[in-house]
């Protein structure tokens, strides 16, 4: 009986310690698991705000590779499972990600696969003078490629729809910053530059390029000519004045943008020959607005000319500073006078550039 009832005490000690042993080993892995699930669901797990752009073709190992190594994943492996419970290589979507130092694995991805796009800045600034260098500026910034944009500039069916032909759509591009998501159309594109436009043109200033007898179309070709004239905000209003001035008059703009404009933008120096092309764009041979933009005018040059300066000036020509403003004036004759000094400064400094270089 005895050695019986040492055999069950064994036995039960035996059973006690594989019990405390399952037990133990359950508690180990629910630590691990709910370790596990706190690290990829509710902890901090990256170092660095990253801009993360998804590809259409983008592999899902691409997409981790990418955010583990720009974001600087604190936990590899939790971005890992993450992206294999979220299925990410069948739901990734493209777009444009901004990750923050203080998203989950799990948020991250689930950003990815849910299209949760941080919307893209696509700004318009500094000179456009081609639909080649507006279709670029637009295919730098979006997802879209510029050749896309390019076909729709030069498709009459496509901007018709718009109210513009090829020949004049500079004038619906207003430059300035707007918010959009990467991966927008080349139609989301020209459906939100449409929607600017109609928002800029208020009756306002529909009004006011009324009084100064032009359209809305003419006045962005007027500001286009005044936005080739000059890279100095200051003058736009007074260089808008100068030509509807002549406009008003019936005299002929000659300005020299329209001539540059004529020939691709390629002449260094216009000369009194270039002034002898046959086109509508040329305004030193025809009476009159151009027949569309030569340019995409900013809203600046736009306002100008529906809020010129007024004055008398009927010339200008560049100051013999070369500080980039203009010298303005009333008659031909003060306006001789002024071409005078600037082409004498204008020789001195050829003659002091040919010294230093001899």
């Amino acid at each position: 009986m005895k050695r019986k009832d040492g055999e069950n005490h064994g036995n039960r000690r035996g059973s006690r310690f594989l019990l405390n042993a399952a037990m133990v080993a359950v508690l180990a892995a629910a630590v691990f698991f709910v370790c596990r699930y706190m690290a990829d669901n509710r902890m901090e797990n990256f170092s660095e705000r990253y801009v993360l752009y998804v590809c259409p073709d983008m592999t899902s190992e691409a997409i981790t590779d990418s955010l583990c190594r720009g974001a600087g994943a604190l936990r590899k492996g939790s971005v890992m499972r993450s992206a294999a419970k979220e299925n990410l290589s069948e739901r990734a979507r493209p777009g444009r990600y901004v990750i923050e130092p203080s998203y989950t694995a799990v948020y991250a991805i689930r950003m990815i696969c849910n299209g949760w796009q941080t919307p893209q800045n696509l700004t318009l600034a500094g000179t456009i003078r081609s639909k080649g260098k507006l279709a670029a500026v637009i295919g730098r910034q979006m997802m879209v490629d510029s050749a896309q944009v390019a076909d729709a500039l030069d498709d009459a069916a496509f901007l018709e729809q718009y109210g513009f032909t090829p020949e004049n759509v500079f004038a619906l591009f207003l430059p300035d910053t707007y918010e959009m998501y990467w991966t927008a159309s080349v139609r989301d594109i020209f459906d939100r530059f449409k929607k600017e436009y109609d928002a800029f043109w208020t009756q306002e200033r529909v009004d006011k390029a009324r009084r100064q007898g032009l359209s809305r179309m003419e006045a962005s070709v007027m500001a286009s000519i005044v936005s080739g004239e000059t890279l100095q905000k200051s003058e736009y209003p007074v260089i808008a004045g100068v030509y509807l001035n002549r406009l008003h008059k019936g005299m002929k703009l000659q300005a020299d943008p329209t001539i540059a404009f004529c020939y691709d933008y390629t002449l260094d120096r216009i000369f009194k020959k270039h002034l002898r092309i046959d086109s509508p764009y040329n305004t030193y041979k025809y009476a009159g607005l151009p027949p569309a933009p030569i340019n995409v005018p900013p809203k600046a040059c736009i306002d100008a000319v529906l809020n010129p300066d007024t004055h008398g000036y009927i010339y200008f020509c560049a100051s013999p500073a070369f500080d980039g403003t203009h010298r303005f004036a009333v008659t031909y004759g003060e306006h001789l006078k002024n071409a005078r000094e600037f082409q004498r400064a204008l020789t001195a400094r050829q003659r002091e550039r040919d010294r230093q270089a001899s």
